[in-house]
């Protein structure tokens, strides 16, 4: 209502994905800059470096992250089941994709189109999840974790034994590309996996494989936001806040609990899929716990139980580790050109020659100090333990603060 947009007159309104005029508005600005990523090199005052290949990787990997955060979020955010086997759905929508999409060779493989394999990743681990399922409900809370903590030991020695399948731990095996085919054919119709020119505009393959990947994090977006308004989100949410309470009105716990698993189990099968195409080879050694492990981080930094905040978390939690890779390196750079302050507060934090101590090491090879990527993991656990303890509601809970204190403003209440 014009002057009113909080106020609604119908149920059909209160549930809209986008029920004003300002969320709609946001959301196609947002949307339109997401698509033009890939030319912001030529679009003034855009910040550019996102149109570097580097950081379109970067980027394409967010998507594919988000796909598989969005089905955990299901899970774990929504009907409150506590999973650490994210990482074994998405190794068998991998190998599933894999089977049926990589070309004839040594290993398994049918040759497929993508439209084929793609649903296939997702159809495959949503029926193990079901057959797995009934076990997995039956234990709550820690035991529920311990459970599916045993589904990544299983997979990896499935994976790692399966030479026919994956290549073995030493090799491991090539992926399908994302080539667009109605059936076999020599040509692929769209191939998104080499440069070209689309609508007059020249863009390389990680320019194509961004937009692609963008489309299939939209679809993913839409369809777990729509699961959240019906009737079995609702479900969820319920069984997620008092389990026996919701029992007792009449849903069915145990349907629905094998009903989220087996969704969450399709969107990580679509994940994995899409991870080991975008990689090109991998070995089943990357389906591992720490795989896990990141996912909880995304669900829980960015805000459990939100697709918005699964959103924030996703972008936070895999940006992140090119964030601090970028910013120790230009911390470096100002130590070796010994500028001013920085260079002397940098040296303190950052390892530059072999008998430097620093918290940080940017030499090749062993030396003083983390890693890297250790000091990625390090901050993963700090984040986890900050939101918990102060902001369970993540990224999305601050975002929350600072809306409602800008829709208040100038009043304090």
């Amino acid at each position: 209502m014009r002057g009113r947009p909080l106020l609604f007159t119908s149920y059909e309104a209160d549930q809209a994905l986008m029920p004003t005029t300002t969320k709609k508005v946001a959301l196609t600005v947002f949307l339109v800059a997401l698509v033009l990523v890939p030319v912001y090199d030529v679009i003034p005052f855009a910040p550019d470096f996102l149109a570097k290949d580097d950081w379109l990787k970067v980027l394409t990997n967010v998507m594919i992250f988000a796909i598989g955060a969005l089905g955990l979020n299901i899970l774990t955010g929504l009907a409150g089941q506590v999973s650490l086997g994210h990482a074994f759905f998405m190794g068998l929508g991998a190998y599933t994709a894999a089977a049926l999409g990589a070309p004839e060779g040594p290993l398994v493989g049918l040759g497929l189109p993508m439209w084929i394999w793609l649903p296939a990743a997702a159809v495959v681990p949503a029926l193990v999840g079901v057959l797995v399922g009934p076990t997995a409900v039956r234990v709550r809370g820690l035991y529920l974790a311990i459970v599916t903590l045993g589904l990544v030991f299983i997979g990896e020695y499935l994976f790692r034994n399966t030479e026919s399948w994956t290549g073995g731990s030493q090799a491991g095996r090539t992926f399908p590309r994302f080539q667009f085919r109605f059936w076999k054919e020599e040509e692929p119709l769209v191939d998104f996996s080499r440069k070209g020119e689309w609508f007059g505009i020249e863009l390389s393959n990680e320019a194509k494989t961004y937009i692609l990947l963008l489309g299939f994090a939209i679809v993913a977006t839409l369809i777990a936001k729509n699961i959240q308004r019906t009737r079995v989100g609702r479900a969820f949410q319920a069984i997620r806040d008092r389990d026996i309470a919701a029992e007792v009105m009449g849903v069915d716990e145990f349907r629905y609990k094998l009903l989220a698993f087996g969704i969450s189990s399709a969107f990580a099968g679509v994940s994995g899929a899409l991870l080991a195409s975008f990689v090109g080879r991998t070995i089943p050694e990357r389906w591992d716990l720490l795989l896990s492990v990141q996912f909880i981080a995304i669900i829980l930094i960015g805000g459990a139980g939100t697709v918005t905040g699964t959103l924030m978390g996703a972008l936070f939690v895999i940006a992140l580790p090119r964030v601090v890779q970028d910013f120790t390196a230009w911390l470096s750079d100002k130590i070796d050109a010994g500028e001013g302050i920085i260079a002397k507060v940098g040296d303190v934090f950052i390892a530059t020659s072999g008998d430097d101590f620093g918290i940080v090491n940017t030499l090749p090879g062993t030396g003083p100090g983390l890693s890297v990527f250790q000091l990625n993991l390090v901050i993963y656990g700090l984040l986890i333990i900050v939101f918990l303890i102060f902001e369970p509601l993540g990224l999305y809970g601050i975002w929350l603060r600072v809306r409602n204190y800008w829709k208040g403003w100038p009043f304090t209440y």
